[in-house]
């Protein structure tokens, strides 16, 4: 584990922020204020309290931009856009340890807007990856069939699927077909 586990989880909170979006999923999973709330409950945020539509249009504008550094052709384009998404908010980096987490950093002021906490948290988090010269872990699933996104945390940087279950099983059980087939055809 190369990262603190508040910057997991602002990893893994941008990634299902990602994968919300029709161009990773292929339809639009945050299509209204329940759906945000839904992500804003599963993700486990603290200090949301009331969603505008305001909110929701400002947090899907921030998931285009969040998925462009996934895809971003090289580490100069990656920062570039890091430094434009935390540039834009207020950042106020302070301890916390609510809702029995021990002590971790938040980076979004108090009460700010949903987008601006994503923004500072998620932000700084995609910024940490970068400093620590890991930007390939952040990856395009490989399923030729998914354009979803992950964090690839394993030690030997070797997970190329979204989800193991699905589209890694799928596609470990397609080579497998595949070398039956030619094996049966020798």
């Amino acid at each position: 584990m190369i990262f603190t586990h508040d910057a997991e989880h602002a990893l893994a909170t941008v990634v299902d922020l990602i994968n919300t979006g029709p161009e990773a999923s292929g339809e639009e999973r945050l299509a209204d204020l329940g759906a945000l709330r839904a992500f804003v409950d599963r993700n486990r945020f603290s200090d949301v309290h009331q969603l505008t539509e305001r909110d929701l249009e400002r947090v899907r504008d921030l998931r285009t931009r969040f998925h462009a550094v996934f895809t971003a052709p090289d580490v100069q384009a990656a920062v570039r856009l890091i430094n434009e998404i935390i540039g834009e908010v207020r950042t106020t980096p302070h301890l916390t340890d609510h809702d029995g987490y021990d002590w971790h950093v938040h980076f979004f002021a108090p009460g700010a807007p949903m987008d601006e906490h994503l923004a500072a948290d998620c932000g700084m988090a995609l910024a940490y990856v970068v400093a620590a010269g890991e930007l390939e872990r952040l990856r395009t699933c490989e399923a030729p069939d998914c354009s979803r996104v992950l964090v690839d945390l394993s030690r030997n940087r070797c997970r190329r699927y979204c989800d193991s279950r699905t589209c890694g099983n799928r596609m470990h059980v397609a080579a497998y077909r595949a070398r039956q087939r030619e094996a049966a055809a020798h």
